[in-house]
């Protein structure tokens, strides 16, 4: 059975990755690895952390409704997000990466968000990269 490893983030690009990842899944007849990486510090405090676990919750419901197999990995470990998910295709031996992008300004269109520059030009297997849609 191959691997499909989406990162998932608490915004409308995750949830477009999300909804892709599980198609491919889904297509592929392969196992969905839901990856959630925040670096930590302040900006990820209780409340937080609180949002991203009922997130997880509903995604692992979600899943087993969906008749997947799944693993979901929640990670605060002080690495970028984008170190967590290409580590985790690797470990894996993920045959896909599905990320999202958010909408970005005219100025932001010359740089692709860092996270997602990184996984692009570093993961070892295709990334599909979703965006989110305007009505979101």
């Amino acid at each position: 059975m191959g691997t499909v490893v989406v990162g998932y983030v608490l915004k409308p690009e995750g949830e477009a990755a999300l909804v892709r990842a599980i198609d491919e899944a889904k297509l592929r007849g392969s196992k969905l690895v839901v990856v959630n990486s925040h670096r930590g510090g302040d900006e990820f405090d209780g409340s937080e952390a609180r949002k991203v676990e009922v997130a997880m919750d509903r995604i692992g419901k979600m899943l087993d409704d969906a008749g997947l197999a799944y693993e979901i990995r929640e990670m605060v470990r002080g690495f970028e997000p984008a170190e967590d998910l290409i580590s985790i295709a690797e470990a894996n031996g993920a045959e896909l990466i599905v990320i999202g992008l958010r909408r970005r300004s005219p100025v932001g269109k010359l740089i692709l968000g860092s996270n997602a520059q990184r996984i692009l030009l570093d993961a070892h297997c295709p990334v599909l990269a979703v965006k989110a849609s305007d009505t979101e």
